[in-house]
């Protein structure tokens, strides 16, 4: 009621319905990302390419800069461009060997890539050097890219990742959509739960980070 009383508003103000309407809806999206943050940011997009392109000057000064280099593979992963990212990452095996991250990047071209068993291999070097490498994160992709073809090793990685004990809502939530694409509905549902519970636990200043995560698995867990 109020959001029409607004809406009304806006448009005897502005003499125009359709302007009134946009003008509400950055409204309420300003509001969303303020105090709820459920809504993507859509600065992101733009501030991610905007460092990717600053890393690539960087690397043309200096090519063997090797943080920059796994920076970008990182934007570029962020942004979806995973052969780039895979092409950064695939000449630094030497100086990146005990970097649980630097593996699990790699892992993940390769895996986006449709690579499953090589994908498989460098996850599993990022977890035998930190079983706890983002949240557990390497568990749930090994489990989304096995889902389907071998339920069997998917099921597996997905228990190994609840062994981890994530404090990551989102990583709940995507653990709960694997369980779906499973077909096992009860375990989705508990995941669900557990991505509400570990957001009730959060510290306040982590909330709202992980509160789009938390209300979008709760009105899945019904």
């Amino acid at each position: 009621m109020k959001i029409f009383f607004v809406f009304v508003l806006l448009s005897w103000l502005l003499g125009n319905p359709f302007l009134a309407l946009i003008v509400m809806l950055v409204i309420l999206y300003l509001l969303d990302r303020r105090f709820l943050g459920i809504t993507p940011s859509l600065l992101k997009p733009f501030k991610r390419r905007s460092r990717a392109n600053k890393l690539r000057r960087q690397l043309l000064m200096n090519p063997h800069d090797t943080p920059a280099k796994s920076e970008l593979a990182h934007e570029l992963i962020g942004m979806r461009k995973f052969e780039e990212a895979r092409s950064l990452l695939s000449g630094m095996e030497d100086r990146m060997a005990q970097s649980a991250e630097y593996w699990s990047d790699l892992g993940q071209c390769e895996l986006a890539l449709g690579h499953l068993e090589a994908g498989e291999k460098h996850m599993l070097e990022a977890l035998e050097i930190n079983p706890r490498v983002k949240f557990g994160l390497p568990y749930l992709l090994l489990g989304d890219a096995w889902a389907g073809k071998d339920d069997q090793k998917a099921a597996s990685y997905l228990r190994a990742f609840q062994d981890v004990h994530a404090s990551s809502c989102e990583a709940y939530y995507l653990l709960g959509k694997i369980y779906e694409r499973l077909g096992d509905r009860a375990a989705a549902k508990q995941a669900y739960r557990d991505c509400v519970g570990v957001y009730r636990t959060l510290p306040r200043y982590m909330k709202r980070r992980e509160r789009r995560w938390a209300l979008l698995s709760s009105v899945r867990s019904r």
